[in-house]
């Protein structure tokens, strides 16, 4: 399957094309991250990684620093939707200053 393509998730995100996990919805709550927060990172944030082998699609993680916190949305889509999968503020454990950028695991 090809790469996932921001600009068709963009897309449905401005139709309203979007489902959430179980899963998202409950990281979303307890990690008090606006949904709104969550489609814009999808609106105006990029790729960082595809995950082609996930199941039952291919996913992507999504990457926006324009906010006050950093914020990483896992995401797929279909190509008539985009499921939210989850959602969280990355650390500097995992990641370099950046936020964009995974740490080598030593």
């Amino acid at each position: 399957m090809d790469e996932i393509n921001i600009e068709t998730m963009r897309e449905l995100c401005c139709d309203n094309k979007v489902k959430w996990t179980l899963h998202a919805l409950k990281r979303v709550r307890d990690r008090k991250i606006l949904f709104e927060s969550v489609i814009n990172t999808i609106l105006s944030g990029k790729i960082i990684e595809q995950y082609e082998d996930d199941k039952p699609l291919p996913s992507c993680l999504i990457f926006n620093g324009d906010y006050d916190a950093p914020l990483h949305i896992v995401a797929c889509t279909d190509n008539t939707t985009v499921t939210i999968i989850t959602a969280y503020v990355p650390t500097l454990d995992e990641w370099d200053n950046d936020y964009a950028t995974r740490k080598e695991k030593k």
